[in-house]
Parts: C-alpha cells; sequence; structure tokens
C-alpha cells in the first residue's frame, strides 16, 4: 500500500479511473480481493498533510476502532468444520499459502500445526 507523496502521484496518475480502481492501483486491496476504501481515504488525507486522530470519533456508538478482537475460542460448525479466523492467522504470523501438517493428539484433545518447509 503506497502512502505519502508516492500515493498522492499514483493517484495522480490514475485519476482517470474510478475510485475503486486508483485505490487497487495504489494497492489498497485486502486479501480477499475487497477493495479497503476507508484505509484509503484516510492515507491520502494524510498525505496531503492532514493529521488524523485514531480516537475512533464519528463512529456509531461507543465501538473501539481496533475491530473485532481475538477471543481464543471457537466451535465446531454443523457441517464438521473447525474454523481458525484470520486474528489468529494473523498472531501467529501465518501466510496465505504456507502449509502445514496437522497433528492431533487425542486423548488431550491438541492440534498443533508443524509447518511443511
Amino acid at each position: 500500500m503506497l502512502v505519502g507523496k508516492e500515493l498522492l502521484e499514483k493517484s495522480k496518475l490514475l485519476s482517470n479511473k474510478s475510485e475503486d480502481e486508483i485505490a487497487r492501483g495504489c494497492g489498497y486491496v485486502g486479501p480477499s480481493g475487497r477493495v479497503l476504501r476507508k484505509s484509503f481515504y484516510r492515507a491520502l488525507i494524510e498525505a496531503k498533510g492532514y493529521k488524523l486522530s485514531n480516537s475512533g470519533a464519528g463512529r456509531a456508538g461507543n465501538r473501539s476502532s481496533r475491530g473485532r478482537q481475538a477471543e481464543f475460542k471457537t466451535k465446531v460448525h454443523g457441517n464438521g468444520n473447525l474454523l481458525i479466523g484470520h486474528a489468529y492467522t494473523k498472531k501467529l504470523g501465518l501466510e496465505p499459502g504456507q502449509e502445514y501438517k496437522i497433528d492431533l493428539k487425542k486423548d488431550s484433545k491438541i492440534i498443533s500445526l508443524t509447518p511443511l518447509n
């Protein structure tokens, strides 16, 4: 994701494109391919020299600006799947495409991941 002067220059070059295309061209795309508009707009505002507070002012209600937090618990879904979400893989530093061996210890019900590299 571009920031500062590089962001301003690239967005100016792409100014004949749609807002989403400009954001994509500047690297503001999430892991799922979704355009990260809020991050893009905040970065543009900061690149223009304005200071933004991280207090979450202007948000609906009293929500934290940190988003969802890891609860360190999960449940088995009706289809038998066990989901380990992004918050946990991020905490572990796991990257998309990395491969792991799943080790199961039935007696203690412990699941561990071993990198295959």
